[in-house]
């Protein structure tokens, strides 16, 4: 059976640039802030889109021609968006790092994307020096904090770019899989336009908002529900290089916010912040939480805590983000919602592959203008998500009811929520079979009521050796991003494996739980 969207359809979609869509409200809001510092610098809607189209300019001259792809590498800022949206002016295609990489994960997306150019924060330029030093196609490295001064240097605006909305590449974020390194995912101009409609149809929002922007831009979430959706929206955007519950509130009381996209564990932080009483928080209408599933408990206690609406929606990288979204008015907490405009939903048997009916258990998958390409040459993994006809494979165990709301249940993927960030348990996999005393290992999501998920190893170490679990755990500290840390480690005498080799983790995830139900 499929579930149909219960919003207005939004057909034909227009194949046009993700800079055309929001060039008039740049035109529009050309006065109005668009963005706003956490010390109280004001950026213009018209200052933001000039200065992006003079860094394309600037790129162009730096020889970036259509299709190069250029890197960011930055926390939250007002100069991200100017990086972005040059990058699209000049006929690039973006991919975004995150901030806390080490230099090895920074090797890994460079050079497997062979960028050209990076943006990044003076501080983090050591590790993209090293990086610029193995790469020799990186040609050119850019301190985003000189963006402004750059911009006002450069012409006024870029040489013309022809696109082909549905065939050119404007982003390239990166996604982890359930096996191996993260993979590229190819993001049209058609899929992110398209995307950007479907999410201003919801009413989530509208001119007349404010968000507060600590959602990561580098995440397909903040990049695009609040970067994009705020800008096309006419929306000012308070900005925070990243959260801090005090600072979170203070923000809100001084700038009236009226709209916060979260996740659950910040919600849970804004819940059990002490004396919140003495902030005001009255002008919040709506919290919406995404990235990861949202305990009903959380919901309702951010939402008491806060005095506001709290309700989820869905989406996932490879859908450009958003699929599913709760009606303002008709809010089912448990739920993701139904799906958004011109999107259609269908449950399969994890079996057979039929396909299921309302109150049915299977595997979710999504059908809208929003679904990605495919994964950056990467055809096997292509393959498995995208099974034709323009359906993808959400990965997602779900419930839908008879009106079409989803509710997640489980995760196909074996991979790990840490806080709204995602972990391949293969990575720190291969990551601790570098260290000299390990003969075998397998990670697992170990659920934690403040993270959602936690990485625990399991570790079978050489019969000579046994490393001290303090020793594996800076091992893998000194070599992945802080989310990525394992957090829990058990030395084991075999790791269980199919006869082809593969680890068998839901053996230890259902053990672990036994465990952890015993305790109870």
């Amino acid at each position: 059976m499929e579930f149909h969207s219960p919003w207005y359809s939004l057909k034909p979609y227009p194949e046009i640039s993700l800079t055309d869509l929001l060039a008039p409200s740049a035109e529009r809001f050309s006065d109005r802030p668009a963005f706003i510092t956490v010390e109280g610098q004001v950026h213009t809607f018209a200052q933001m889109w000039e200065a992006s189209r003079r860094m394309g300019r600037h790129l162009q001259d730096q020889g970036i021609e259509k299709g190069d792809r250029v890197a960011i590498l930055s926390a939250n800022s007002p100069e991200y968006f100017i990086a972005f949206y040059a990058t699209l002016f000049a006929g690039g295609v973006v991919t975004t790092l995150n901030p806390l990489y080490k230099e090895r994960e920074i090797m890994h997306q460079l050079e497997d994307c062979g960028a050209k150019a990076i943006f990044a924060m003076t501080p983090l330029m050591p590790a993209v020096d090293a990086a610029r030093s193995k790469l020799p196609g990186l040609k050119y490295a850019i301190p985003i904090e000189d963006l402004w001064k750059i911009a006002a240097e450069s012409p006024n605006d870029p040489k013309p770019v022809q696109i082909d909305a549905k065939e050119d590449l404007a982003a390239l974020p990166y996604s982890s899989g359930t096996t191996g390194l993260p993979k590229g995912v190819m993001l049209s101009h058609y899929n992110l336009v398209s995307n950007v409609r479907q999410t201003l149809t919801t009413g989530i929002a509208d001119g007349y908002s404010i968000y507060l922007d600590f959602l990561p831009f580098f995440h397909i979430y903040g990049m695009v529900v609040l970067m994009a959706c705020g800008f096309a929206h006419g929306v000012t955007q308070v900005v925070m290089p990243r959260f801090a519950p005090d600072l979170c509130l203070d923000l809100i009381q001084k700038h009236k916010v009226t709209t916060l996209f979260a996740v659950p564990p910040a919600l849970m932080a804004l819940a059990n912040f002490p004396d919140i009483g003495k902030y005001d928080t009255s002008t919040l209408t709506t919290v919406v939480s995404g990235a990861a599933p949202l305990p009903l408990e959380v919901a309702k206690a951010s939402a008491k805590a806060i005095n506001t609406t709290v309700f989820q929606a869905y989406g996932m990288t490879e859908t450009s983000p958003v699929t599913n979204v709760n009606p303002g008015h008709r809010i089912k907490p448990e739920t993701v919602g139904p799906p958004v405009a011109d999107t259609i939903q269908r449950v399969v048997s994890l079996d057979d592959r039929r396909e299921l009916g309302p109150g049915e258990i299977g595997e979710l998958q999504t059908f809208g203008p929003q679904v990605m390409k495919g994964y950056w040459n990467n055809d096997e993994a292509t393959a498995e998500t995208l099974p034709g006809g323009g359906w993808i494979n959400t990965g997602d165990i779900v419930e839908v009811d008879e009106e079409g709301y989803v509710t997640i249940l489980d995760r196909k993927k074996e991979m790990i929520k840490y806080k709204g960030y995602q972990i391949a348990p293969a990575e720190l996999e291969a990551v601790l079979l570098e260290h000299p005393g390990v003969m075998d290992s397998a990670v697992i999501p170990k659920l934690d009521t403040e993270a959602g998920e936690v990485p625990k190893a399991f570790i079978m170490a050489k019969p000579d050796q046994k490393p001290s679990v303090d020793e594996l755990m800076a091992f893998v500290a000194e070599r992945v991003a802080p989310y990525k840390k394992i957090r829990e480690i058990e030395f084991v005498d075999a790791i269980p494996k199919t006869a082809s080799g593969k680890i068998l983790r839901r053996e230890l995830i259902d053990a672990e739980r036994a465990k952890a139900a015993k305790k109870s």
